[in-house]
């Protein structure tokens, strides 16, 4: 089996600390490669259209039925609340890239 090239992954929240350990959590996975960082949804925007990372990933507070399924609306594949295991979200983040590419 050959290697493949990290994954793209843009951080985006407004909490500069959650930035940085989300930053940290990928740089530790050798599939994974985080190409930048926003700080909002404006920004999350510019930099993804520049970066073109992954499938959208919502890590948020709110993680109940109600909120996957608005966030699926808008093109959000998968939502991990922030009460889950931070391993949760490396773990959709695998799902997702990998079920696409196959």
């Amino acid at each position: 089996m050959t290697p493949t090239a990290p994954k793209s992954v843009l951080v985006v929240d407004h909490n500069a600390f959650i930035r940085q350990a989300l930053c940290q959590l990928f740089k530790r996975e050798a599939d994974f490669e985080v190409c930048g960082e926003a700080e909002n949804g404006k920004e999350a925007i510019e930099k993804g259209q520049e970066l073109r990372p992954m499938p959208l990933i919502m890590y948020s507070a709110f993680g109940d039925r109600l909120v996957g399924n608005q966030a699926r609306l808008i093109g959000i594949s998968e939502v991990v609340s922030k009460s889950e295991h931070p391993s949760v979200l490396v773990h959709k983040a695998r799902g997702l890239l990998y079920s696409a590419a196959a």
